[in-house]
């Protein structure tokens, strides 16, 4: 068994990658006959957020993706989260910051030690409890942050083999009181029981904070698949700004969903003789270890070519 899951942010309509990854979410799962989960991680207050998650969740449907049980909002899981916190607080292994984000930014411009670049420095880390009143009385409200102490963590990436990380001090409560994301998380996985993760490679880097999270809080972490990213045909990230277009801005340029699957399926390693008509039709020659470890380079729709209609 592989329970899976797939848990977008509801900021807006999903593009093209992020279907992209919940397709192979979805199919790694279904592949290992295994149950599927969705969860909508809505840490971050945003306008319209339930309009984009309803969005999202016909999107998602559309391209024939179902899943087990109901859809979890992270913000309806805040008492787990509290209680993890607190959890990790009587042990000792959480302190207050009160920097902000340029205090940070200045801070991590020179290096320190091993720590990676851009890594926060323990500037709170050893406040004494006068400065850390001082601070308090001058109004900042702090974040909490885990003492890492620059430990090492190793996970296996069924596409990325052995990932190591050093792990810098990071924060698991906000300077707003809500839950960072990397403790709700780990936290809400444990919850759903998920035992593998797929994403995106971008947050491949943060995944040992998760890992060391997990055993710090005795829940078995999942495994891991980070899946390359789709970019723009100029190498760029996709984003709404740069024209990377939702499964609705497709279909009103007319193209089908069986088009839109088969675009996938190539960027995939799936090849096939004609255009299928729902994701179930790709399970059988699925394989995940066909991922090519290059991004995928989302042709121009209207490009002649025909992989997007």
């Amino acid at each position: 068994m592989s329970v899976g899951r797939f848990a977008p942010s509801p900021t807006g309509p999903l593009h093209l990658g992020n279907l992209r990854t919940a397709l192979v979410a979805w199919l790694t799962a279904r592949r290992a006959a295994s149950a599927f989960h969705l969860r909508v991680e809505d840490l971050e207050a945003v306008p319209l957020a339930r309009e984009h998650e309803t969005e999202q969740l016909a999107d998602l449907a559309a391209l024939g993706l179902d899943w087990d049980g109901p859809v979890i909002r992270q913000t309806d899981r805040r008492a787990a989260h509290d209680a993890a916190i607190d959890h990790l607080a009587a042990r000792g292994l959480l302190y207050e910051c009160f920097c902000t984000r340029r205090e940070i930014r200045e801070a991590t411009v020179a290096p320190h030690a091993d720590l990676p670049e851009g890594a926060y420095p323990g500037t709170c880390r050893h406040l004494t409890e006068r400065e850390r009143a001082e601070r308090r009385r001058s109004g900042r409200p702090p974040a909490l942050r885990l003492r890492a102490d620059g430990r090492q963590v190793a996970f296996a990436d069924l596409l990325n083999g052995t990932v190591q990380g050093t792990i810098d001090d990071f924060v698991v409560r906000r300077n707003d009181g809500a839950p960072a994301y990397n403790l709700a998380v780990v936290v809400d996985d444990d919850h759903q029981g998920v035992e593998q993760v797929v994403r995106g490679d971008d947050l491949l880097d943060t995944t040992p904070r998760q890992v060391l999270l997990a055993d710090l809080l005795d829940v078995t972490p999942p495994t891991y698949l980070h899946v390359p990213l789709a970019l723009a045909p100029d190498g760029e990230r996709l984003a709404k700004r740069r024209g990377a277009r939702s499964l609705g801005d497709l279909r009103r340029l007319g193209v089908s969903i069986p088009e839109i699957l088969l675009a996938m399926a190539t960027s995939l390693g799936i090849d096939l003789a004609r255009p299928p008509s729902t994701a179930a039709d790709l399970l059988r020659d699925f394989e995940p270890r066909r991922i090519a470890r290059q991004p995928w380079l989302v042709p121009p729709q209207g490009d002649g070519t025909g992989a997007l209609g």
